[in-house]
C-alpha cells in the first residue's frame, strides 16, 4: 500500500493529483490539525506525529510505500531510520531538512519565535483566502489549488504548525540523528526549483542514510500540486525496481 504524508501549511488534498497520476492503491494521510480535529492533549509536537504515524500504519495489513512531503518527508525520515522494519520502501523530498547542518528558512524562525510566530498566523488567518492564495501562486501553485490551500488555514493549523515546528530546534537531526543506511530501500527527491530545498545537503542525507536521489526538473516546494506528472514515472519506476 502507498501512503501519502503531506506537510505544512498542507492536508491530505494535495496528494490527490499524484494519487492519479501513479494510478494504484493508495492512500493520503491527513496530520492531526491539517483539515482535521486536533485530538485532545495532542501536543502536535514532531514526535507526536511520529507516533501518530506509526499508529496509522500499524492499522495498514499489508506492506507500506512510505512517501512524505515537506515535514511528511520529516516524519519519513524519522521512521524509515528508527523504524524500518515497519516499510517496504520510502520516498521523501527536503533532503536538507534530515542534514546537520540545516537551517530552518526565515518563515520557520518567525513560527518558532513565542509571540511573533502567534501574531504572524493570527495575521494570516484574518486575511480572506483570496488575499492569502497568492502567497502560494508565487512559489509555482496553481491557482485553484492555491485558493485551496489557502481556505485551508485556520487557528487549529496554525496553533499546530507552531507546536511542530518549536519541538524542532536546532533542526530535525539534531534530535533524531545521526543517520545510518535504513533497512527499507529510500529515495530522496530534490525539485530543482524549491526555495526551501537544498540539493547539495539533500545528497549528502541520500548517501548517508543508503538512498537513491532523483532530481524533479522544473518543480517547485508544493510539487504535489504543480508537477505530479513530473513526478509520477520517478515515483513508479522506483517502485517497480523494488519488485
Amino acid at each position: 500500500m502507498i501512503v501519502f504524508v503531506h506537510g505544512v501549511p498542507e492536508t491530505a488534498v494535495i496528494w490527490d493529483k499524484v494519487r492519479k497520476a501513479i494510478g494504484r492503491e493508495s492512500v493520503a494521510l491527513a496530520l492531526p490539525g491539517f483539515g482535521c480535529p486536533r485530538p485532545d492533549g495532542f501536543g502536535a509536537s514532531k514526535d507526536d506525529y511520529v507516533e501518530w504515524l506509526l499508529g496509522e500504519l500499524d492499522h495498514i495489513d499489508e506492506p507500506v510505500d512510505l512517501v512524505g512531503h515537506d515535514w511528511g518527508a520529516g516524519l519519513t525520515y524519522r521512521v524509515a531510520t528508527a523504524y524500518g522494519d515497519r516499510l517496504h520502501s520510502w520516498v521523501a523530498d527536503i533532503g536538507n531538512i534530515a542534514h546537520p547542518d540545516y537551517e530552518w528558512h526565515d518563515i520557520g524562525k518567525i513560527w518558532q519565535t513565542p509571540g511573533e510566530g502567534e501574531a504572524f498566523v493570527e495575521a494570516q488567518n484574518s486575511m480572506s483566502a483570496e488575499d492569502r492564495a497568492p502567497l502560494f501562486e508565487a512559489m509555482g501553485v496553481p491557482h485553484d489549488d492555491a485558493l485551496e490551500m489557502a481556505a485551508a488555514g485556520d487557528a487549529t493549523m496554525g496553533g499546530c504548525i507552531l507546536a511542530l515546528y518549536r519541538s524542532a530546534t536546532p533542526n530535525p537531526h539534531d534530535h533524531w540523528g545521526p543517520w545510518a543506511p535504513t533497512k527499507a530501500p529510500g529515495l530522496v527527491l530534490s525539485p530543482t526549483d524549491d526555495p526551501f530545498g537544498g540539493e547539495a545537503q539533500a545528497k549528502e542525507v541520500a548517501e548517508a542514510l543508503g538512498a537513491r536521489f532523483e532530481r524533479l526538473e522544473g518543480a517547485g516546494h508544493f510539487w504535489p500540486y504543480q508537477a505530479p506528472d513530473v513526478a509520477a514515472p520517478i515515483l513508479t519506476s522506483f517502485w517497480d525496481s523494488l519488485a
